[in-house]
């Protein structure tokens, strides 16, 4: 018997196994298998029903009275569901302003980290010069510090460029982290090497290798870091806090939420509100992303050449 005629019917045995489907592999599972596969359905339930009880809470409440929100016993829903709260929230004060600057911080630094991050980790991890694996390690170093450490030399810097209560001082500080180098050196050196090899024999260099082969091969790894910097930017508070005077014209999100807390006391339902609000933006980028997502995190550290 040829070699080609046992590859096929090894494809055919295979075939017949696929249409086999579920149904018939479940069939054959022992008691034993069937009784864990239940436990760890329910453990996923559970799990699941564990962190969306938050969400659920915060939801309701803020269709509460604010006199209801911390009535005696707890209750889930109030004495009446009241939707006027959410265009209240924009009522109260200037919220458009709030959501429009996180949206212009979050989606600059967004792009600003994601230029940073995938050239310095194309250099740390498919360029060949000396000292590399030194700066690397100096590079990482930094992940060591607390930013709480770093906020008064970095507004101090802020003053010194005149950049107090602007745009580019809540986006360049943290535009330049190591996370995210990290983690694109780590996927760039799971890509084969005769990629580049083959690409340097047709005479593209390392700027044209990198933009026209390592770059379109690393989208999940890009969709990982652009979703975990949005949500960075798009939640940030102490910075935005410190270095922002007129809040009114530059404040975020984060920032916004606490002026429902004044002198006067606290409209906790509006809070509420707005939390929810500010919350769909992300919900949605993670959604949409969900694919990339998945594959991005479970390639992202199987680079190890």
């Amino acid at each position: 018997m040829s070699t080609e005629t046992l590859v096929q019917a090894s494809d055919a045995r295979g075939r017949r196994k696929d249409s086999a489907g579920p149904r018939a592999r479940g069939a054959t599972m022992t008691p034993g298998a069937r009784f864990r596969r239940i436990l760890a359905h329910i453990a996923i339930y559970v799990a699941a029903l564990i962190f969306i009880s938050p969400l659920v809470y915060a939801f309701f409440s803020a269709l509460k009275p604010n006199t209801e929100m911390f009535s005696m016993p707890p209750t889930l829903i109030g004495s009446e569901l009241r939707w006027g709260n959410f265009a209240d929230v924009f009522a109260y004060g200037p919220f458009v302003t709030y959501i429009v600057n996180s949206f212009i911080v979050a989606i600059l630094g967004t792009l600003v980290v994601l230029v940073v991050s995938t050239t310095a980790g194309y250099a740390f991890g498919r360029l060949r010069w000396k000292g590399r694996d030194a700066v690397f390690i100096l590079f990482l170093a930094t992940l060591m510090v607390p930013a709480e450490v770093l906020v008064i030399p970095m507004f101090q810097v802020m003053q010194w460029f005149n950049w107090v209560d602007t745009y580019q001082a809540l986006v360049l500080p943290f535009a330049f982290g190591a996370f995210g180098t990290f983690l694109m050196r780590q996927f760039f050196r799971g890509i084969p090497y005769e990629l580049e090899e083959a690409a340097r024999v047709d005479g593209a260099g390392p700027v044209r290798t990198f933009l026209r082969i390592i770059l379109p091969l690393s989208k999940s790894a890009v969709a990982v870091l652009a979703v975990f910097t949005f949500l960075t930017f798009w939640n940030s508070y102490l910075w935005p806090l410190i270095v922002t005077v007129d809040y009114n014209a530059h404040g975020t999100l984060p920032v916004g939420l606490a002026s429902f807390s004044g002198l006067t006391g606290t409209r906790w339902d509006l809070q509420m509100a707005a939390a929810i609000i500010s919350m769909i933006p992300t919900t949605v980028l993670v959604i949409a992303l969900q694919k990339h997502l998945v594959k991005g995190i479970a390639m992202a550290g199987l680079g190890g050449r």
